[in-house]
């Protein structure tokens, strides 16, 4: 049980880690650490946790692990859901402006095309 307690820490860690890539938009390392969680959080749920083999001191652990785990996820996303409605948005614009483009023959080279 000891192992999959060290995992839970080891997620921690890292959940610590992706708030503060969350906070200064270093999204790259963002991601990097979420596939470094994702490979633990699967390797957790592959095995059995038994409740019932852990002691009480190991439930309290384990529970003020997910927890911290799941501030962490709303801190997270505190950062990064402003960023995807920003990005969201950008892309619906430059959709609808090559819609707007392609629907009046604007895409000829000069003519509405910032591209061009």
């Amino acid at each position: 049980m000891a192992a999959r307690i060290e995992k839970y820490e080891e997620i921690g860690e890292l959940s610590a880690k992706m708030v503060e890539a969350a906070r200064t938009q270093d999204w790259d390392r963002l991601v990097s650490l979420e596939q470094a969680v994702s490979v633990l959080r699967d390797a957790l749920m592959s095995g059995t946790d038994d409740i019932a083999d852990m002691t009480d001191a190991e439930k309290n652990v384990r529970a003020s692990l997910i927890q911290r785990i799941l501030d962490d996820d709303a801190e997270i996303r505190r950062h990064t859901e402003p960023w995807m409605e920003h990005v969201r948005k950008f892309l619906e614009t430059a959709n609808n402006r090559r819609r707007i483009d392609a629907a009046y023959g604007a895409d000829r080279i000069g003519v509405g095309n910032p591209f061009a």
